[in-house]
């Protein structure tokens, strides 16, 4: 059995992304796990192969530099705290273009990090342009080592059936968050300063979009199901987009 699995470029750990999709690629059965042959398409803005998602059967948006804030608020100043010293507008487009036509082909998405902010901020939600110091001491990366902590999980959620957990463990490496949640959005895991975590469709009978804050391409448990159940439930699902085409 094999797919074709999409992943935004990032200058940031790309091949992170690609060796946790290729490895131990599996799919959810009821009794025992499937082997999966994975083929990856970068979809890249500096390609401007947008084209490409037509032939992928999932596709992942990847972490990275912020997304300018004219993409999320009418109201903004570049100049905040940690600001990168240049956007990346052309990657901004290419990637809301990217997601619009998954979106309508119902290409099954996983957002990570920077990908959960694009979500929001497509569906005219609003972010955090900076979470501030005492969020930043606890989600922000420093060293360029991930920062680590609990998430709690909404029981009455598609995300609580996947990790099958309450509570968990994860990575951290960002200073922005979500602020106005997007309408499209139900909020699914929090941490205790109540920065939002993770976030599905309000309405997710007919698309699979699960985004997450953390790295789960870079857990130090791989295994973990905040990683783990994460990626078999997103290969199931481009499995079964690509049965049904």
């Amino acid at each position: 059995m094999s797919i074709k699995i999409g992943i935004t470029e990032t200058a940031t750990n790309y091949a992170n992304y690609v060796n946790w999709i290729r490895s131990s690629a599996v799919l959810n059965a009821e009794e025992d796990t499937l082997p999966l042959e994975v083929e990856i398409v970068e979809l890249s803005y500096s390609k401007s192969n947008a084209h490409d998602l037509s032939l992928c059967d999932g596709i992942v948006f990847t972490g990275g530099v912020d997304i300018h804030p004219g993409f999320h608020s009418c109201n903004y100043s570049l100049h905040y705290p940690f600001a990168p010293e240049d956007f990346n507008v052309k990657r901004d487009e290419f990637e809301l273009n990217l997601l619009e036509q998954a979106l309508s082909r119902r290409v099954p998405v996983l957002g990570i990090c920077r990908g959960l902010q694009l979500i929001n901020s497509y569906m005219r939600g609003t972010l955090h342009l900076d979470n501030g110091s005492d969020k930043n001491a606890i989600h922000k990366k420093e060293d360029d080592i991930d920062k680590q902590h609990m998430v709690s999980i909404d029981r009455d959620s598609l995300f609580y059936d996947i990790v099958q957990a309450d509570q968990g463990m994860v990575n951290s490496a960002h200073h922005q968050s979500i602020d106005k949640l997007a309408k499209e959005l139900v909020a699914v895991a929090f941490t205790d300063d109540g920065v939002v975590e993770a976030v599905e469709l309000r309405e997710p009978k007919h698309q699979f979009l699960c985004a997450v804050q953390w790295h789960p391409e870079r857990m130090l448990d791989l295994h973990s199901p905040f990683s783990m159940n994460i990626k078999k439930a997103f290969l199931t699902a481009a499995w079964e987009k690509r049965k049904v085409f």
